[in-house]
């Protein structure tokens, strides 16, 4: 029972619950969270319940006067447990119209992710149709994410049962007692806590690539809870498949595979396949730009942390050595004075739009250097708002090619005055193909903000929580102005190492660590550390000093 306005403490029966910010209400003692959400804004979209910045499960009970915070898909934790339910949802109604089949959830792609159905036969459009019919059935039903404590033993032996071998090898650096969820009559875990229902993961969509790809489509903060439109990256969609075959080719395709060259004391040997492997792709954008002959601009982009600087370092080393003359020129030196930056709807300089840009500049320096005159390259000092010159003069040889690296690289708004015969564009981006197992794939997303965090602390000072307060606006940006073009590269780069984390969980965990419940992004730190559980550690002296993994944990040799 609920009653409103209630005097605080007037009632030993009773509890006063605040919640949307100021809203408060008194409730009987033992009133479920998801009871108390039927009174909030997101009675409807509700997944999760926060209190003392910790998530905390709907079907817990109020037992005490606290304010509360209840979140849907337009949060950072909303996101990621929507994305598990409809992972678990499209599962059962997969088995359930076709009981030999599964699913391997592959890696995201922009709006979604991308999965491989494993079955006997080719499913046809009709198929993925009935599959779609059966996930708004389950909606329909309002079917419960029943949830169970269970001992790693237990797990273990039913993973084993199962054929689940990588899931049953990743329970061996659990903890003791493991969260499995169960819908109908399948069980699963998927490293986030699940919605209490079906019913409030009612909007999805699936892209049938044909030959049992899909792609799943979901709602996120990014979208702000609208169902995103798929727009088809075959370019990313084949680098991420190309870094798959070649991680099969070396037998370690989960993690628990990583784990056991770490105890096998065999990591060494992988880690220098890695970065043989990044570099032979540095090789082939060298060799096709070098075939191009007519090439002068390489214009290179990526989202943060993604690579660019060592990427850019190592692509100019290897034209060097083709007798080449490579000079770069970082688009950031080019931003317009601080007093005409423009700002955004709420005031604040919004330093990321192309108009921040001084384009009338950049383009009249490249066109001046196209006719074989000298320009003083600027540089943009941050502190000031202005740009400095300093007498870098900068002109171009008969066998110079310019390295343009920043933000927006890949839109020929950028540079309209350059022909398109002398461009080719590079996007860089972590797509690390290693997966947890065939339900759970690594992100991008998180690979890169854990590379930023460590990053960021390493060259800025910056404790977790105020990276993880800047990473919003970040992937803001890379949403508006850096994914729109991808499919206008020329090549993809793909930037991860497949032993990374190993290592930066030796740096990150600390960090973490040092997040206290005080912190908005409590919560946060710890799925993070809990992600990293699944990994062994790796000592950093296996990693050469111009791996591009030391831009980020530092150490390198220039």
């Amino acid at each position: 029972m609920i009653r409103y306005n209630r005097i605080w403490g007037n009632d030993m029966n009773n509890v006063t619950i605040i919640f949307d910010t100021n809203k408060k209400i008194t409730v009987e003692k033992g009133t479920t969270y998801l009871s108390i959400s039927k009174y909030s804004k997101y009675k409807d979209t509700v997944l999760g319940v926060k209190k003392n910045n910790e998530i905390a499960e709907l079907t817990d009970r109020a037992m005490q006067d606290e304010t509360i915070e209840f979140f849907d898909c337009t949060s950072l934790e909303g996101e990621k447990i929507y994305k598990a339910a409809i992972k678990f949802m499209f599962e059962v109604a997969l088995k359930t119209l076709f009981p030999n089949a599964d699913v391997h959830y592959l890696h995201s792609v922009p709006g979604g992710m991308l999965a491989d159905i494993k079955n006997a036969n080719i499913l046809t459009t009709e198929d993925i149709s009935k599959i779609k019919n059966e996930m708004a059935k389950l909606i329909d039903e309002d079917c419960p994410f029943k949830h169970y404590n269970i001992l790693k033993n237990e797990a273990y032996k039913f993973y084993l049962e199962s054929l689940n071998y990588e899931k049953a090898a990743n329970l061996t650096t659990a903890e003791n007692i493991v969260d499995i969820y169960k819908l109908k009559d399948y069980l699963n875990y998927f490293y986030v806590p699940l919605p209490s229902s079906t019913k409030y993961v009612r909007s999805f969509t699936i892209k049938y690539l044909g030959h049992n790809e899909v792609v799943l489509l979901y709602p996120s903060n990014l979208t702000n809870g609208r169902l995103p439109e798929y727009v088809h990256h075959e370019n990313i969609i084949k680098s991420f498949y190309e870094g798959r075959s070649w991680l099969k080719k070396l037998n370690t395709p989960y993690v628990s595979d990583l784990n056991q060259l770490v105890s096998n004391s065999k990591i060494k040997g992988f880690i220098d396949s890695c970065e043989l492997h990044f570099n032979d792709q540095i090789k082939k954008a060298c060799e096709e730009i070098i075939r191009s002959n007519e090439k002068r601009f390489i214009m290179i982009a990526g989202p943060s942390s993604s690579g660019k600087t060592t990427s850019t370092r190592v692509l100019a080393a290897y034209l060097r050595s083709k007798g080449y003359n490579p000079v770069c020129l970082s688009v950031d030196d080019y931003f317009v004075e601080r007093e005409n930056n423009p700002k955004d709807e709420f005031g604040n300089y919004d330093f990321e739009c192309l108009n921040a840009i001084d384009i009338e500049l950049l383009n009249n320096h490249l066109l001046t250097l196209l006719k074989g005159e000298s320009i003083n390259v600027p540089t943009f000092n941050f502190i000031t708002g202005k740009k400095e010159y300093h007498n870098n003069i900068m002109k171009l040889e008969e066998n110079s090619i310019i390295l343009i690296e920043g933000l927006h690289s890949l839109n020929d708004d950028l540079t309209p005055n350059i022909p398109e015969r002398y461009k080719y564009k590079i996007y860089l981006s972590p797509f690390i193909p290693l997966n947890i197992d065939r339900h759970n794939y690594i992100s991008t997303i998180d690979l890169r903000l854990i590379r930023r965090i460590i990053r960021d602390n390493r060259t800025r000072g910056h404790d977790v929580s105020t990276t993880l307060k800047n990473w919003q606006s970040v992937r803001n940006g890379e949403e508006k102005y850096i994914f729109p073009y991808t499919h206008q590269a020329d090549i993809i780069i793909n930037t991860a190492l497949p032993y990374e984390i190993g290592v930066l969980k030796v740096y990150a965990e600390p960090l973490l660590l040092s997040v206290d419940t005080t912190s908005p992004y409590y919560e946060e730190a710890r799925r993070l550390l809990k992600f990293f559980q699944s990994f062994y550690s790796i000592s950093s002296e296996y990693v050469n000093n111009n791996s591009i993994l030391r831009e980020f944990i530092g150490g390198r040799n220039d």
